[in-house]
């Protein structure tokens, strides 16, 4: 019963994992583009804040009926929100509803000459048809689906959800003394995240993504090495909770302002708007069967590994990150949709 819930629960986290920073980057502003789809980002992380909250009222008394049931309630939130918002533009002006579309792109914009100029670019992409899977035979899509499958991967193997998911396990395995008192240091982990966050929403769209991802992947580094060098001391077995507690909050931290949002926001941004809804669709999908992976063999991982050497692999991965950033992946900052382009 709880898998078949959660196949469901899975059907509807796909579709606004796709849906949600699609539609936020197009009804966008270029200027503001990065910070409001990292406001997505800190939703997602107000929510993993509030689940741990709820999960350790709830905790004392084993009450994880509860814990789940209260999951319908930013659900009912959604649904009704969902009535109230508008049309994406460019949706509007691919089905032939200029008349909407000119609407809706003037409540975003002060500036005449930018809405006449992001209209013309929406109208110079829509001459170009797409073509389906087909489309990605081109070698500048077929390169940028490469890299929004990559970003996907390498943001969820480089460990992240190992913390989200598995936090409570680490403190115990840590020494930390209790499930509840896991739980709550979770917490604390949680809160870091969603306050992060809003490094990216202040920042990204003034010192741009790379750098932002340069300093958060370094930080996540250091972070996972540490813990891993932590593991592989017997003798720091009576300090080994604080110092997991602090790598866990600097590694969160630092993806919670670099890889957490700004991943969502380059795919949003790099394939063309013909192809945009399938290449972000492809990327997502490669990005929850990351999550699947990484959350699946975790602790299979750590019983054949070890713990040192499971936490030294996510942190070499972290480095494998810079590297492709710094070689394949574009600086998007301030540029209209239409007018981001990927090369080799």
């Amino acid at each position: 019963m709880l898998l078949a819930g959660r196949f469901v629960v899975g059907i509807g986290i796909g579709f606004s994992s796709v849906v949600a920073p699609l539609y936020i980057s197009e009804v966008a502003p270029a200027s503001v583009r990065g910070a409001l789809v990292s406001i997505y980002q800190f939703a997602i992380t107000l929510g993993i804040l509030a689940a741990y909250v709820v999960d350790y009222a709830f905790a004392a008394g084993g009450a994880w009926r509860w814990m789940l049931g209260c999951g319908v309630v930013p659900a009912v939130v959604l649904i009704v929100g969902m009535f109230f918002m508008p049309e994406s533009p460019r949706y509007l002006f691919k089905i032939g509803d200029d008349a909407r579309a000119r609407e809706e792109l003037h409540r975003v914009h002060d500036n005449a000459a930018d809405e006449a100029e992001e209209v013309r670019s929406i109208h110079d992409s829509l001459q170009v048809k797409s073509g389906g899977l087909r489309a990605f035979k081109t070698p500048e899509l077929r390169l940028a689906l490469f890299i929004g499958i990559a970003l996907a991967v390498l943001q969820q193997i480089t460990g992240i959800n190992t913390i989200i998911y598995y936090g409570p396990q680490i403190f115990e395995m840590a020494g930390v003394a209790s499930a509840t008192h896991s739980i709550l240091a979770e917490s604390l982990v949680g809160t870091v995240n969603a306050l992060m966050t809003l490094v990216a929403i202040f920042w990204v769209d003034r010192v741009g993504r790379k750098p932002l991802l340069y300093a958060g992947l370094v930080g996540m580094f250091i972070a996972l090495s540490t813990l891993a060098a932590a593991f592989a001391q017997p003798h720091l077995s009576g300090s080994l909770g604080t110092i997991a507690l602090c790598s866990m909050m600097l590694y969160v931290g630092c993806f919670a302002f670099s890889l957490g949002p700004i991943v969502w926001i380059l795919i949003s941004e790099i394939f063309p708007l013909p192809v945009r809804g399938l290449g972000m669709s492809i990327s997502t999908l490669s990005n929850w069967i990351g999550n699947f992976l990484v959350s699946q063999f975790f602790l299979t991982m750590i019983a054949a590994l070890g713990r040192p050497a499971t936490f030294f692999i996510y942190a070499a991965l972290c480095i494998v990150f810079i590297v492709f950033v710094r070689t394949m992946v574009p600086e998007t900052k301030r540029e209209l949709l239409e007018r981001i382009r990927v090369t080799a």
